[in-house]
């Protein structure tokens, strides 16, 4: 069954009003800096209020002042009174924009991409094997700088227009209250369709996301060096094009189907409100109040024309465009909502765990199964691991002996059983303090863009002497032209350094040896070494960790001749446990595994 948190960020349908959702967004980025959130939403009263209300009342003046034959200069002072306002607000906003809103706006979308990144480590590893879930973070985290303008935007211009619309009808209603009556008639009218317009869009962005990672997927195929060597040495560029076309035409597809029934919807919408309305029946009233009945003069006729218009674009906005507009946004605001406040299963315990000397961890019918898949990976574990023990498990590829690790680690939970640790259940202890008594080194290990010691401490202070006493264990041997201080990768550095697969391997083993833990564990740690390296990795290991308890999983069965004891796992379970000695006697699958191995030596 999924969790609560799990349904609702993979829910389509609104748990929140679309004012709620909105203001949830600007609450959050008030939180970084509420200066910004304040200005922005006023600025848009600052950016029309003035333009518009000399386009009615500045524009009539002008107009009656000629007509009545007043006096030049008065006009003409009117003229430059009015060209000096319009000229401040433009200069005042260009100064806003490239003094404030320029700076803010970065800061804002830093923080919120903190916060996303925050929260995106506190989740489970299992969030990410579910696909919807996968899906909406990807939406959530790319592009949240620019979701931020856009929200800003909306409201700044949300009141920018209601209080535009105010003072303009304020105005209009002096000087003829029946053409209030016909704009807004017209637009409630169609404000229903606008909510149709909103949700098509949001469906769109939401369904384009899903088809988008795809396309994607063979974007990093041909940027990634990962990928360099397979793609030139083999001819798979026919099938990644191939893929490729048909994840992009799916794009296109859902484009189309979905333009299609957006621009119908629009064009039937924007036929109502602007031909019908404001290019029919408003300027035949108006015509008709000047020529017929003669109560409008020529600066009330441009007056009243001109507040309509600006009467109808506030309308439009604030129930047209803002129901298509808001709706939209509220949606893709629900996948923040949902995703910052999942919770992960893995809770954190109430006691902190000591990470000094290492004790016996044992682990009592263990039972395990990924979700979604049917047979369970690891059945009925029972183990006992003493303490400065050396440990291998072995068996072939989905034993599940890395499934076993990542239970040791608690990436993942038991689904019964029990693991302990000097007696103590590690769910009773804080995550943070269990973690911080492993080391461990995975077989898809990883390096960092930072430098080689950054990389060995994965700290932001580093020992140098203890981390280049880390690498000399680790085998690694090459010669840095700065030493630990020699970036790596070329994300932010254009002289980074680029290692070899088994030099990397070699920078990943090196932070077991940093870190002052009192359990290692070691996923492969030789899988990319020549057979010296790994000799003499093992024997540094076995020297350097004489003072810890340390699980390596190996498919190399000479690596595990020295260890204490061997597990041998097969289809989730434990078939075989001993010394090397032990087990060869018994002649079972570990002896024939290692006779195997050792005839392509012979």
């Amino acid at each position: 069954m999924q969790s609560k948190s799990t349904h609702d960020f993979r829910s389509d349908k609104m748990q929140y009003s679309i004012f709620s959702n909105v203001l949830y967004f600007l609450k959050l980025i008030f939180k970084i800096s509420p200066l910004f959130v304040i200005l922005e939403c006023f600025w848009g009263v600052i950016m029309r209020l003035p333009t518009r209300i000399i386009s009615v009342l500045g524009v009539k003046f002008v107009i009656d002042a000629i007509a009545e034959g007043d006096d030049t200069k008065k006009i003409i002072t009117a003229v430059i009174v009015i060209g000096a306002i319009m000229l401040l607000t433009e200069i005042g906003n260009a100064l806003y924009r490239e003094f404030f809103f320029a700076i803010n706006r970065e800061k804002v979308s830093k923080g919120l991409s903190q916060m996303l990144y925050k929260k995106a480590k506190e989740l489970d590893i299992e969030s990410y094997d579910d696909p919807d879930f996968y899906n909406n973070f990807i939406l959530v985290i790319e592009g949240s700088g620019e979701r931020v303008m856009f929200v800003l935007g909306l409201v700044q211009n949300y009141i920018g227009e209601v209080v535009s619309l105010i003072t303009i009808a304020s105005i209009i209603l002096a000087i003829d209250p029946i053409c209030l009556l016909i704009i807004v008639g017209v637009v409630v009218i169609f404000t229903p369709v606008s909510k149709k317009i909103g949700n098509l869009q949001a469906e769109r962005q939401i369904e384009n996301n899903k088809l988008h990672r795809r396309a994607d997927y063979f974007a990093r195929v041909f940027y990634l060096q990962d990928y360099a060597k397979e793609v030139r040495m083999n001819d798979v560029q026919p099938l990644l094009f191939s893929r490729y076309n048909d994840a992009a035409d799916d794009v296109i597809g859902n484009q189309v189907k979905y333009m299609k029934k957006i621009n119908f919807v629009y064009f039937f919408q924007e036929t109502g409100v602007q031909i019908i309305g404001f290019m029919l029946l408003l300027p035949l009233y108006l015509g008709y109040s000047v020529l017929k009945t003669h109560t409008l003069s020529a600066g009330d006729f441009v007056a009243t024309f001109n507040g309509a218009l600006s009467i109808a674009s506030s309308f439009s906005f604030l129930t047209v465009g803002v129901v298509r507009m808001f709706s939209e946004t509220a949606k893709l605001i629900e996948k923040y909502r949902d995703y910052l406040k999942r919770e992960p299963n893995i809770k954190d315990g109430e006691k902190e765990a000591s990470s000094t000397e290492p004790e016996t961890i044992e682990l009592k019918n263990v039972n395990f199964t990924y979700k979604g898949n049917e047979a369970p990976t690891l059945k009925n574990i029972n183990m006992t691991l003493k303490p400065r023990e050396k440990i291998a498990l072995v068996g072939y590829n989905g034993a599940g002996k890395t499934t076993l690790a990542s239970l040791l680690l608690r990436l993942y939970d038991v689904d019964s059983g029990e693991i302990l640790i000097g007696g103590e259940d590690v769910r009773n202890v804080s995550l943070k303090s269990h973690r911080e008594r492993f080391s461990a080194v995975f077989q898809d290990f990883q390096v960092f863009a930072a430098t080689v010691g950054e990389n060995v401490a994965l700290e932001t202070e580093v020992d140098a002497k203890r981390a280049e006493n880390a690498l000399k264990k680790s085998g690694f041997s090459k010669e840095l032209k700065d030493g630990i201080d020699t970036p790596l990768l070329r994300e932010f550095d254009d002289d980074g350094v680029l290692f070899s697969g088994g030099e990397n391997q070699k920078v990943a083993i090196a932070r077991a040896f940093y870190k002052k833990c009192p359990f290692v564990i070691l996923d492969e740690p030789s899988a990319n070494l020549d057979p010296v390296a790994e000799y003499n990795l093992n024997r540094s290991m076995m020297l350097a960790a004489d003072d810890r308890t340390v699980i390596f999983i190996s498919h190399r069965l000479s690596t595990t001749v020295n260890a204490d004891r061997i597990y041998v796992m097969e289809k989730g379970q434990i078939i075989e446990q001993g010394t090397h000695k032990e087990l060869m006697k018994l002649g079972g699958t570990y002896a024939y595994m290692f006779n195997l191995q050792a005839e392509k030596y012979k």
